[in-house]
């Protein structure tokens, strides 16, 4: 299935995030027009989702990545709130847990890849693995290069057995990030929001801009791409991800499952 987006992240290109705008809006100048958009996208998605779960002839897995205040939670929230929850699994990928680390590290990622027929969305994902490790120098380059193929193999083999993979990069600047970390701070409701750790890591944005670009030239493939979406602006992000998404959806050519009885035959 061919996606045609100017924001995929061709295989075996080399990518410079400073070269690609965080701000873009498409098309789209207002944000009214925007929510207007998103609003049929949540619509056909939700009638999407049902043939799709009905028929369970695909998972759908959906990794989210991106910078701190980047807006992970925020895309998951505006663009899957009008679809069925029992046919959509969330999965936060955090610090790994005592009994997760004494596993290889894709263990904890394929426990919660969604069965066929569900959709599946990562808060973070499998690469946490090759980023935090990488910019804190926990890890070598030579295990970085042998992470990179093993997510390769890794996610080839769930291509292999019906599991659609779409990757995003939240792209937002570092003056955008400025900006959500001051009103999360300005804002008493959104102080829950608020870590230490968004802080101390915002020190280290040029390294992890050098991760990320490492990870989008090393492993996006044709069966699971990578997408940079300009993020700046919220309302903008929600639009070219649901987008992507839906396209992705009609490509798939849905359909219900037949019967497994005659129902004309029923009288009641």
């Amino acid at each position: 299935m061919k996606l045609k987006s100017p924001y995929l992240v061709k295989p075996h290109t080399s990518v410079r995030l400073a070269r690609l705008s965080a701000s873009d809006t498409g098309h789209l100048k207002t944000e009214k027009a925007a929510d207007a958009i998103l609003a049929r996208h949540r619509g056909q998605l939700d009638k999407l989702q049902e043939v799709f779960y009905a028929g369970q002839q695909k998972a759908l897995l959906i990794v989210l990545q991106g910078m701190d205040t980047a807006g992970k939670d925020g895309t998951i929230r505006h663009i899957f709130s009008g679809v069925n929850p029992q046919g959509c699994n969330v999965t936060a990928f955090k610090v790994p847990t005592p009994l997760e680390a004494r596993h290889d590290f894709l263990w904890r990622a394929h426990a919660a890849v969604p069965p066929k027929g569900m959709i599946g969305i990562f808060n973070r994902s499998h690469y946490e693995d090759v980023l935090s490790p990488r910019v804190h120098k926990l890890i070598s380059g030579k295990v970085v290069k042998r992470r990179f193929d093993d997510i390769n193999g890794f996610e080839d083999m769930l291509a292999d057995n019906g599991v659609v993979i779409l990757k995003f990069f939240l792209h937002i600047s570092h003056e955008e990030q400025t900006q959500r970390l001051q009103s999360r701070i300005d804002t008493p409701d959104k102080h829950w929001k608020l870590s230490e750790g968004d802080f101390h890591e915002r020190q280290f944005w040029p390294q992890y801009t050098e991760a990320y670009e490492a990870i989008l030239s090393s492993t996006s493939r044709k069966h699971a791409p990578w997408f940079v979406i300009p993020s700046d602006h919220k309302w903008y992000r929600n639009v070219a991800i649901s987008q992507i998404i839906l396209d992705t959806m009609q490509g798939l050519k849905l359909k219900y499952p037949d019967p497994t009885f005659d129902p004309s035959q029923i009288k009641l």
